[in-house]
């Protein structure tokens, strides 16, 4: 009977303890502590005042001139002129005249690899192998991240999409695609936390039975990203959600699934790709064209024969020079098939080129720390809204296209995003075409593996594939797994072209300080370690050390920080002083956004910003932001990159004409494209009878008289008014 009486007791609590047990470890997984990238502390302390008050910035390694690695490319034949020397030198011994012996330059001889492209899979690439201790080249005939680099949706992500694909389709490459893309997501913000954040994105939900299907989904791209993981998804009521985003329509609203992904700036995380690359010891040269590649008599690939566009540019004939190098990579995106075709002219094309257009819109459209995602469109396809850099960008459509180097984006694209943020935004939001800030083109470039048979479809991943001669070629993939991608072609290059890797010597302090990276680079691939320019010194916090010592407004000091990391303190040296009282430093390129001058000196200087496109559009943002901003600030930028660059009027006047034909391929409407600069500087642009000049009322007077506005009739003077005894 007692042992009967005992078992009715400790059952009840053992299925308590159990439950709490449970339930508590649920609680801790969901609450537990984060560590979240961008939150922790600097690893470098920002610079402060010695000894007699004097204020001590960091010093930052140089990085070599543009000039100066265009002089390295050419050296690297130097090998050849070398075993010359050497054949003369045993004629004349044969003949009896003696020779001094030929000393090799440190920097001559051929590279281990040259990249052609310096897309975000190129400048991968080249940061991968050059810490790995071999010799890089990279060259790119435009600028790095000119293409569809810059294009994307700023989203660095596993891909909801693509995990719903392989459940439903039991599809293992898309699922492994997934996994593999969660992973690279964490070491994305980690290495770059200055140009990467988590980003919160809303997927609104009309039907309640609709809830387990989402929240399983969520769940589940949770659990497979694993310790990678940041925040975990949560479900929102119909209130909640609107008070998350306002703009949401609440008609047909049940609730909301909320779950995190990454987001970045796209082309400044190019850019410093390949600037880190460069810093490392890589030759990186932008608006360098590879025009044939090279072989010897086996047919195997030797180098390439390249030339230097910015002489053309000048007015100047560009000579062509070789670049040799053991081994040479294809990494040249939506372009793929012209750098394979240089080197067997009948290779079938791979590319299958997909246009995905974005639009920007005001800030007002979504909340400054909200995205949302709409998973089921009127045709089926997925359209994002998310906030970026102070605007809304919306996007993105997937249709068929051919490849151009500045591919414009379709009024019926533009007009199918905003029909479908017409859905789902309430009805007294009038989503208007005039709204659109700039809108464009991206060129995905879809692959098809050469090896596979015809009847099988396109890929989402990349490829890795080798020619005959030796040409690597990466090709597809997505942002997200840049990294993944460029280790694996580092790897197949290595096996191809029997390289060697080795440990790195005489490692930069890419910190400016004695603070050194916490990567051990031992010859091994380290990426998912090495942190980009700029993280070293970055912490949420930097912009109030920015603004305390060079009296830059906060909105500037925030988006310098964000843009630059600590190279934000070079930024603002750089810049000019206002003569103001406040701010002390940095004059606006256009007052609408935190761009300044001293932006311009930097990326020119530091970044090889070589043309007013390059700055305005992959330096700055602005010309992705607003394109007719972008042509209003275009006479400051191009007079500051003259002054750096000591152009002349031709080269001053060709800058204005491809500056704004590459505005019109970002959404600038086409009767602005003739307008000159002296039109431009007069306001004319402003004052322009577009679509957009009518949108407001800008001549509707106040319905009542103000309270600091005369209220006298026009023309009485009521000093000398009738009736005053002062008159009289």
């Amino acid at each position: 009977m007692a042992a009967r009486r005992s078992s009715r007791i400790l059952k009840p609590l053992l299925y308590t303890a159990g439950a709490g047990v449970t339930s508590g470890a649920i609680l801790y997984t969901a609450y537990r502590p984060r560590d979240i990238p961008g939150l922790e502390a600097a690893a470098v302390p920002p610079p402060t005042y010695g000894e007699g008050g004097v204020f001590r910035p960091p010093k930052f390694p140089r990085i070599k001139s543009r000039d100066e690695q265009i002089a390295d490319l050419k050296r690297s034949m130097g090998t050849v002129v070398l075993s010359m020397d050497k054949l003369g030198s045993g004629i004349n011994t044969w003949f009896g005249r003696s020779s001094t012996p030929a000393t090799e330059d440190a920097g001559d001889g051929p590279y281990d690899l040259l990249i052609i492209g310096g897309g975000a899979t190129g400048s991968g690439i080249a940061l991968d192998a050059v810490t790995r201790g071999l010799k890089v080249a990279l060259v790119e005939r435009d600028d790095f991240s000119s293409g569809t680099s810059s294009k994307s949706t700023k989203l660095v992500h596993g891909g909801v999409r693509y995990l719903e694909k392989a459940v439903w389709n039991l599809d293992y490459s898309q699922y492994a695609l997934v996994v593999e893309a969660l992973r690279e997501r964490r070491y994305f913000l980690d290495t770059a936390p200055h140009l990467s954040s988590w980003l919160p994105i809303m997927i609104p939900i009309d039907k309640w039975w609709k809830v387990p299907y989402f929240w399983a989904g969520t769940k589940m791209y949770d659990f497979l990203a694993g310790s990678e993981n940041i925040e975990s998804s949560y479900f929102l009521t119909k209130s909640k959600a609107l008070d998350a985003f306002p703009m949401l329509k609440k008609k047909g609203l049940f609730g909301a699934l909320v779950y995190y992904d990454g987001a970045h700036n796209d082309s400044r995380m190019n850019v410093s790709l390949a600037m880190t690359a460069a810093l490392y010891g890589a030759t990186v040269v932008n608006h360098l064209e590879v025009i044939a590649l090279e072989r010897d008599a086996s047919g195997k690939l030797y180098g390439a024969r390249a030339k230097n566009c910015i002489l053309e540019l000048n007015g100047k004939q560009a000579q062509e020079f070789t670049i040799k190098a053991r081994g040479i990579i294809n990494a040249t995106g939506p372009f793929t098939d012209s750098i394979r075709k240089l080197d067997d002219p009948s290779v079938e094309e791979i590319v299958a080129p997909s246009s995905g257009v974005h639009v920007i819109l005001p800030g007002f459209y979504s909340p400054a720390n909200m995205g949302l995602i709409d998973p089921s469109t009127s045709d089926g396809r997925v359209i994002f809204f998310l906030p970026w850099q102070g605007n809304t960008i919306a996007g993105t459509t997937d249709t068929p296209t051919s490849i151009m180097k500045n591919p414009v984006a379709g009024e019926d694209e533009i007009e199918w995003i905003l029909k479908e943020i017409r859905r789902y935004l309430q009805p007294e939001i009038n989503v208007r075409r005039g709204d659109v800030l700039a809108a464009w083109s991206g060129i995905r470039p879809l692959v098809r593996d050469p090896k596979a048979s015809k009847t099988e479809g396109l890929v989402r991943n990349h490829l890795v594939t080798t020619s005959p001669s030796g040409l690597i070629t990466c090709s597809g993939g997505k942002w997200t797994t840049y990294r993944q991608m460029a280790e694996e072609t580092v790897d197949e290059a290595i096996k191809e072209f029997g390289l060697t890797t080795a440990p790195s010597v005489n490692v930069p302090r890419v910190s400016g300080t004695e603070v050194e990276d916490e990567a051990p680079l031992d010859g091994t691939c380290q990426t998912h370690r090495v942190r980009l320019i700029g993280a070293h010194g970055y912490s949420k916090t930097l912009f109030i050390n920015l603004i305390q010592h060079y009296g830059i407004e906060t909105e500037i000091a925030k988006y310098l920080c964000a843009a630059y990391g600590d190279r934000a303190w070079t930024v603002a040296a750089l810049s000019a002083p206002t003569g103001k009282r406040f701010p002390v430093r940095g004059k606006r390129i256009s007052p609408l956004y935190p761009f300044i001058d001293g932006e311009v000196r930097y990326c020119v200087r530091h970044e090889y910003a070589q043309t007013a496109t390059d700055v305005v559009a992959r330096r700055m943002r602005l010309a992705f932001l607003n394109a007719q901003a972008s042509l209003e600030a275009l006479p400051t930028v191009i007079d500051l990159m003259s002054e750096e660059l000591h152009w002349d009027a031709k080269r001053k006047e060709r800058e204005w004409k491809d500056a704004v034909a590459f505005l019109g391929s970002m959404g600038l409407p086409k009767g602005k494209l003739t307008l000159t600069r002296k039109d431009v500087e007069s306001g004319r642009v402003g004052k322009y009878a577009d679509e957009e000049y009518q949108l407001y009322a800008r001549h509707d007077k106040p319905d009542e008289t103000l309270e600091c506005e005369p209220k006298y009739p026009k023309g009485y003077n009521p000093v000398r008014g009738p009736g005053l005894g002062a008159n009289k």
